[in-house]
């Protein structure tokens, strides 16, 4: 039986990257028989980098079979795995996220969590010496893993270990960190071609306060007015967004990755409320959105500050 490789639905750069290089991994240098799929279609600049590589596609999968043989890369929340995923023969997880409860093994299981910007930064040192092996789209796979999850060291995420690491395979590559990065996030910007549920859902995770679901979805950008200028349907999706999701609100991040600020839609007073509370701004009667300075980092920044 071959082993799936995954991580959350709707994939970002980090998980479709992280799944492939692992999969990659297990295959040419371990002798396993894995297989990297996805959850979901890939965001746009994850399908710029497998495009850039000319890499195939992973298939996308809807669920898991009972005793299918998984690792799973880049989120340990059942919330954004597949509904049977308790069924599954979880053998792995690596990811550099927050521990969420919920997961149960058929057994023990090699678990790695480290404090890093990029779960592709943990495979790299789980790899060890091997990781000399990488052919270079693997490493350009690696590097824009980091540039994604860093937003090109930006964010308050990232390590020297993950720096250390992009400029040394830039050097390997022969790249320049700021072009690469550029085209990466030009192609995160293009949001032209998707419909307003798909883009409150693109880059999206659930998570729960005081008790109340909610869904946060963060949008990076280099073109943040392309995305405010859908504010009013975009506040018009959310309800029903919200709705066919099971949770209270969307509360909706627009990250100006050149600015280093987010812009917070404000659909109603539970969210300015909100805002006010986990930010210590004051958005005003009928405001109908606020800007952040500074906040860059759903992970770090957004998440553990929220409050109700």
């Amino acid at each position: 039986m071959s082993t799936l490789v995954f991580g959350h639905k709707a994939p970002d750069t980090d998980t479709t990257g992280s799944a492939i290089l692992w999969a990659w991994y297990l295959n040419e240098v371990l002798g396993h028989t894995a297989e990297a799929v996805l959850l979901g279609e890939p965001n746009t600049e994850a399908a710029w980098l497998l495009e850039k590589y000319d890499l195939p596609r992973p298939r996308i999968i809807d669920d898991v079979e009972d005793g299918q043989r998984v690792v799973i890369v880049d989120t340990n929340n059942p919330a954004e795995l597949p509904a049977n995923i308790a069924k599954a023969d979880i053998r792995r997880i690596i990811d550099h996220h927050r521990l969420v409860a919920g997961l149960q093994t058929k057994g023990p299981i090699e678990i790695t969590m480290k404090p890093l910007a990029c779960t592709a930064t943990i495979i790299h040192q789980l790899m060890g010496d091997d990781a000399k092996r990488m052919p270079d789209w693997a490493k350009g796979t690696m590097l824009a893993c980091i540039l994604s999850d860093t937003l090109e060291f930006r964010s308050p995420t990232t390590t020297d270990t993950d720096k250390s690491l992009a400029k040394a395979l830039a050097e390997d590559l022969g790249v320049q960190i700021p072009a690469f990065a550029s085209d990466m996030f030009a192609a995160k910007s293009d949001v032209s071609a998707f419909s307003d549920a798909e883009l409150l859902r693109m880059d999206s995770k659930e998570t729960e306060i005081d008790g109340r679901k909610f869904r946060i979805s963060v949008l990076e950008t280099t073109s943040p007015e392309t995305v405010l200028s859908r504010k009013d349907s975009l506040v018009s999706t959310m309800e029903e967004v919200a709705r066919e999701d099971g949770v209270e609100e969307v509360l909706l991040f627009i990250i100006d990755i050149l600015k280093e600020e987010a812009t917070l839609i404000l659909p109603n007073d539970t969210v300015r409320g909100m805002a006010e509370k986990s930010f210590s701004t004051v958005c005003g009667d009928g405001a109908d959105h606020v800007v952040l300075p500074g906040i860059v980092s759903r992970k770090k920044q957004i998440i553990p500050n929220l409050t109700v």
